[in-house]
This record gives structure tokens, sequence and C-alpha cells, in this order.
């Protein structure tokens, strides 16, 4: 995934002098941010722009992207800091045709994914990247996250059991259940953890945001 394609080289397409041929209009990326030493570019965020086009149908403003594409900057620094191992082939592989059975059918996902102008190479690239993403923070946070019983039971009679009957379905019993809650209260504490680490993180830094009116 491109998420966070840390990029010092800026670029633009030389006119191409050969008689006959007009010569190429020069394209221009712009910095969007400067983090430390690095930079985020504008094209990281059109690049994130078209992955949640492709995934929601729709993106959030550039100036909400280039947040993300920060805190995503915080933990991949880290994370390559300790040598945080890639996804393997096999998880990559599991993460693409998750992706490939959210959408109704094999028609709509290749249409939204030409919708959104993704190719096969960016859509894995942005795969690979959440994932390796999702993984480290995960292995950093989880031991840290308790759910205790009540908490779980909890969660069944005030989330599950109203959800199901506004559906008009039968809920399920609290011990069918019981792991998927936990799973998700587990990682709804992994997210309150990291939300507050990154925070902390971003207050040390030297960040300047140079997004201006590029913002939708």
């Amino acid at each position: 995934m491109r998420a966070l394609a840390i990029c010092a080289l800026l670029f633009s397409l030389i006119p191409v002098n050969t008689p006959g041929l007009m010569a190429r209009q020069e394209t221009v990326d712009r910095i969007a941010a400067r983090i430390e030493n690095d930079i985020i570019l504008l094209s990281d965020i059109r690049a994130l722009s078209r992955y949640q086009q492709f995934v929601d149908g729709k993106s959030e403003s550039d100036a909400q992207i280039l947040d993300r594409l920060i805190d995503q900057w915080v933990v991949r620094t880290e994370a390559s800091v300790a040598r945080f191992p890639r996804p393997s082939d096999a998880e990559i592989e599991r993460s693409l045709e998750r992706v490939r059975t959210s959408f109704p059918s094999t028609e709509e996902y290749e249409a939204r994914k030409k919708q959104s102008g993704l190719t096969d190479a960016e859509l894995r690239e942005m795969v690979v990247s959440q994932l390796y993403l999702n993984n480290y923070l995960d292995s950093r946070f989880r031991a840290g996250v308790q759910i205790d019983p009540k908490t779980i039971e909890d969660f069944y009679e005030k989330s599950v059991v109203p959800l199901a009957k506004s559906r008009g379905q039968e809920p399920p019993t609290l011990e069918t259940a019981r792991d998927a809650i936990q799973e998700a209260l587990v990682q709804r504490g992994i997210n309150d953890q990291a939300d507050r680490w990154l925070i902390e993180s971003k207050a040390r830094l030297h960040l300047e945001k140079l997004l201006n009116g590029a913002a939708k």
C-alpha cells in the first residue's frame, strides 16, 4: 500500500524534443507535510483517497487523509526501528481475498476498482501496508487490553441483542457470540491505546502541514 510513500524525489516529465512528437506537459508533485526529515506528498493523499473510494465508495477530505498518513508515518517509523517483520505472502493473500469477498460480486469488485482508478499492484500495496501497520499495533498493545466477563455480557445485552432484533433476527446466544464480542472489545481497546500513544508521539515531532487550500 502506498498509504505513506515517503519519497524525497519530486519529479517532472521532461519534454520530448524528438521531431514530430509533442512535448509532454510538465507534471509536478507537491509536498503536503514535513515530518522530521521526511515528507508526505499530495500524491500520497490522492492514492489513499482512491483506496477509500474503492473500499467505501467515498473518501475523506484531503486534510483528514493527511492526518491519517501522519499517524501511519508514526506507526511505520517505530515498526521499522523495531525491525517488525513484514506480512507473509499467505497473510497478504488472505487479506486480499477478504477485500474481494467484501463485495457482493466479482463484477462489482472489478467495477469499483476501475471507477477508483486503482491498479492491482496499487491495491496490493495498500493492503500490504495496512496489514503491516495493523499487525504492529496489535503486537504492541494487545497484551495491555483486558476484557472481563461482565463487559462482554453488557455488550451482548446492549448492542448485540438490540441490533439483531432491529433486523428482525433471532439474537445469537451469549456463548455463541462470546469470542466475537471479546475480539471486538479487544480491538476497541487496542484502538484506544494506539490513539493515546499517537497523540503523545506526534507532540514530540517536528511536524509542518503544507496542504493549504488543497483540502476538499
